[in-house]
């Protein structure tokens, strides 16, 4: 993509400013527009993930009949897996000053990048979709009589003009929200723990209890690594010589946190709500007492957090496809689509979610192997200022990387539709997920290699 070269020669159209919607789209930022500190990274991190999807997922391990020790450590397991693989891109975008997805352009070429934009493009409408869902669900808890339909039109609108404002106002947001939703959900956690004789009374007994193991990880990993495809989105604004190291620990930590704090408030609800009605929002009502209004008030802020993102995200992923259309326009649209499927999916919401998390992994994990291979192991880093990559048509070596890091791990796959021969072996284990990474990781390498394409200088 072409540099915005204007706002070099007669200073920047956009800056720092917030009320202003964003001019630019999936094409690099250039030196003139670069403002924030790494700093910035924690509290979008942190906003945008103490939100409905995390919560929910805490039902997860207490619906499998896992025992809180388990439960505690396949959360922390998963999310510290996750978090590092969010961080990781997250850092790569001070380097390049481009979308996660333009910067997969160096492994794959622009239209081998393709894929990889509309696998994402899908990723993101759908977690829109589930956040919508149950924000809508929260609606329903607040106000009785609001029919379904319109309390996902009204969340529809909201977050779609903060997608639409973009990149500063989304920061802006999310550094609100991360004080708003900090403070709710810490009243919130307190409430939950004064029935600490009910949660230590908890004492499932389950039968292979490593494979419901397993599976929680695989979730909560799936969970927070599904941001790695759009993670640097949020980053390349960044001035180049900001430090890796900084924004990579600022948004591990926003991100760990935020999504171990809710997923094990989520797990506590469950076990105190004792709920077979898959309706998480209406639990937490109930165990919050008096309390319940204001947190799932609180939930509904969190999805919006969230969801702000997903459009924006989405609307740069189209961009990466090279529709070219505006970007406010592009998450318009998205946003009518994420409607639509919120009105479809609502009903079945909880095996639905359950296997829209498993699902997700299986492609954004292989591609991030090559890409990760490629930036950090073989130092593309170091060249950054004159890599030429983005414009080819298609780098084979990454594109059949990918894919085949895809096929290798399909034995793995232990989703409720397709259940692969290795899983079934395994009891339902998953193990997708660094399969995919690692053989992905691994071919490219060895392609490189096996091209003569040597490493940059140390």
């Amino acid at each position: 993509m072409a540099m915005a070269a204007e706002g070099d020669k007669r200073g920047p159209k956009y800056g720092a400013r917030v009320l202003q919607v964003e001019p630019y789209g999936a094409e690099v930022v250039s030196n003139a527009e670069r403002h924030g500190t790494a700093r910035q990274q924690f509290t979008l991190w942190l906003g945008s993930n103490l939100t409905i999807a995390d919560f929910a997922l805490g039902f997860l391990p207490i619906s499998l009949g896992m025992s809180w020790s388990l439960t505690i450590a396949s959360v922390l397991i998963g999310n510290f897996l996750g978090a590092a693989v969010l961080a990781g891109c997250s850092a790569m975008g001070p380097t390049y000053g481009a979308p996660q997805l333009i910067i997969g352009r160096l492994t794959f070429g622009r239209v081998g990048g393709y894929l990889p934009a509309l696998l994402n493009y899908i990723s993101t409408i759908g977690w829109f979709a589930v956040n919508n869902i149950l924000g809508s669900f929260g609606l329903q808890e607040l106000i009785p009589h609001l029919a379904f339909w319109q309390g996902a039109l009204m969340l529809v609108v909201l977050q779609g003009l903060i997608a639409v404002y973009g990149h500063n106002l989304i920061h802006t947001y999310e550094r609100i929200m991360s004080v708003v939703l900090g403070v709710l959900f810490a009243v919130a956690t307190v409430i939950t723990l004064m029935h600490h004789t009910s949660l230590t009374a908890y004492h499932p007994s389950v039968s292979q209890p490593w494979v419901l193991f397993a599976v929680m990880v695989a979730a909560a990993f799936s969970y927070i690594g599904s941001w790695g495809p759009y993670a640097s989105d949020y980053s390349r604004y960044l001035a180049t010589g900001t430090s890796r190291a900084r924004v990579w620990s600022f948004a591990f930590l926003g991100s760990f946190l935020a999504s171990v704090w809710l997923e094990l408030v989520g797990a506590a609800v469950a076990v105190l709500a004792a709920s077979t009605k898959g309706n998480p929002i209406s639990d937490l009502h109930v165990v919050m007492g008096g309390f319940g209004t204001v947190s799932v008030i609180a939930i509904i802020l969190g999805g919006t957090a969230a969801d702000a993102l997903n459009l924006y995200s989405n609307s740069l992923a189209a961009g990466a496809m090279d529709i070219r259309l505006p970007r406010w326009t592009l998450a318009v649209v998205a946003s009518l689509i994420g409607l639509g499927l919120s009105l479809y999916g609502s009903g079945n919401f909880e095996q639905n979610y359950e296997n829209f998390l498993l699902m997700l992994g299986y492609w954004f994990m292989p591609w991030l192997g090559v890409l990760f291979t490629d930036f950090y192991l073989m130092k593309r880093y170091r060249t950054a200022h004159s890599d030429t990559r983005m414009k080819s048509v298609i780098e084979w070596r990454g594109l059949v990387s990918f894919l085949v890091g895809f096929v290798v791990s399909i034995p793995f796959m232990a989703g409720s539709l397709f259940q692969g021969p290795i899983a079934k072996a395994l009891h339902g284990a998953d193990l997708t997920f660094y399969v995919g990474f690692i053989v992905a990781g691994l071919c490219y390498l060895s392609l490189s290699r096996s091209r003569d394409q040597v490493r940059a200088p140390q």
